[in-house]
């Protein structure tokens, strides 16, 4: 049964280099910008890629580690401890080779041209909020006009400040306090290493020793990991500058000690991952009914007290500092102010001219008749069978539906549910893998 589990392991890495490998670090930004200098901490890198984004040197590490990895299935000890030590040696260098080259291929890249090249514009814009901090400046309600960041919308680093794109950002941060400060972190760091997605990528790796907290033999925990940290959606948003993986390890780690009974924890992990991205909310409502099926009133009053206390620490100072632009900012322009952009019911609205791209979305009407009784249904069947998978399952079903109706919702957020899934089904293996080894002894 071990033999089988190693093998099952390995197949997943092979498979994760087969399908990450033939896109991996395409659809980056067109920039047109001069031939990167090769200096600093990440100048032979970049000189290895002759100065330019080389697919060649993002690649070819993920496939070289994916044949090593189907070498291992060949030649995988039976005995222990060898066994274990090789199956995360291949784990960790597979999460490594497909996540490490292209991110910072990419920020030596910036490192060696301009600021406003080579990254994303919603990395660029928490990067100065984060710096605004340092300098005691509110990063709400301030025009980001002349920081650099209306050179990244032209693409080819003039200032665009007249319309001829879309720069609404310029004018305000939608985003919650927690990626401001996370910005404030990386903008303190010196070099290359105060690009925002350097941060990004340990978060990211810490992705695999946090499945390690997840119930089950190590190696179905070990590929839940990769699985997580190097699922293709998590690996493009890494070097692309999507700052989703802070947010993605602190619900992994609510859910993972949720089932310790770690009621405060996986309450302040909520937290930290609602002050980052507001949509983290979704997973309340299931964690909660967790929390009261295992430790009753008591455990389900721990977790909210954290919740509540780590956001109010998060966001109470930003709105006593200025409450009118915090909530201009991040409610009614971070909600509303976006164009309609996505594959869901928005777009679908927009090609049968029920509404228009840049007019209003009557996003809450259209959740209360869909997402909302999916969402209590989904929970009304986790009252019923407390199977600890259902929490996670819960989350995954919801937000998907919630993606779906949303005004505004890029692909990659859709590494959410994928989360969620990848989280319930190793819970839901757990007891059957470890009922197949009572069987084989």
């Amino acid at each position: 049964m071990r033999d089988n589990r190693g093998l099952a392991l390995l197949g997943v890495l092979v498979g994760l280099v087969l399908i990450s490998v033939p896109w991996l670090g395409s659809d980056a930004w067109a920039f047109v910008a001069p031939t990167a200098s090769a200096n600093g901490l990440l100048g032979p890198l970049v000189r290895a890629a002759n100065g330019d984004w080389d697919l060649g040197i993002v690649r070819a590490p993920a496939l070289l580690a994916g044949v090593l990895a189907a070498v291992l299935a060949i030649v995988l000890p039976r005995r222990e401890p060898a066994r274990r030590v090789l199956l995360i040696v291949a784990t960790v260098g597979v999460v490594l080779a497909l996540l490490v080259p292209a991110t910072l291929l990419q920020v030596g890249l910036r490192d060696g041209t301009a600021p406003w090249f080579h990254t994303n514009d919603a990395a660029y814009q928490v990067e100065l909020a984060g710096q605004r901090i340092l300098d005691g400046h509110n990063p709400y309600g301030a025009t980001y006009v002349g920081t650099g960041l209306e050179r990244f919308y032209s693409l080819d680093g003039t200032p665009v400040i007249d319309g001829r794109v879309e720069t609404v950002a310029l004018e305000h941060l939608a985003y919650f306090p927690g990626l401001p400060v996370l910005g404030a972190v990386s903008a303190a760091l010196p070099g290359p290493l105060g690009d925002i997605r350097v941060l990004m990528l340990l978060f990211a790796l810490a992705l695999l020793p946090a499945a390690l907290l997840l119930p089950g033999a190590l190696e179905l925990r070990l590929a839940a990991g990769a699985l997580l940290a190097a699922n293709p959606l998590m690996i493009r948003s890494t070097w692309f500058g999507i700052l989703d993986a802070p947010v993605l390890l602190a619900l992994v780690l609510a859910f993972a000690l949720s089932l310790r009974g770690r009621w405060g924890w996986a309450g302040a992990l909520v937290a930290l991952a609602l002050v980052q991205k507001q949509y983290a909310f979704v997973a309340i409502p299931f964690l909660g009914v967790a929390a009261w099926q295992a430790g009753g009133g008591a455990a389900l009053k721990r977790a909210g007290a954290w919740l509540v206390g780590v956001t109010a620490l998060f966001t109470l100072p930003f709105l006593v500092w200025g409450p009118g632009a915090f909530l201009d900012d991040t409610i009614v322009y971070g909600t509303s102010a976006y164009r309609i952009v996505g594959y869901g019911l928005s777009g679908i609205l927009v090609d049968l001219d029920v509404v228009v791209r840049d007019g209003s979305y009557p996003f809450v009407l259209i959740a209360l008749v869909t997402w909302l009784p999916l969402t209590l249904l989904l929970v009304r069947r986790q009252l019923r069978d407390p199977a600890p998978w259902r929490a996670a399952l819960g989350f995954a079903l919801s937000f998907l539906v919630l993606a779906w109706v949303a005004r505004y919702f890029q692909t990659s957020g859709f590494v959410y549910p994928l989360v969620g899934l990848i989280i319930a089904a190793t819970i839901a293996l757990a007891p059957t893998l470890r009922s197949n080894d009572r069987e084989a002894l």
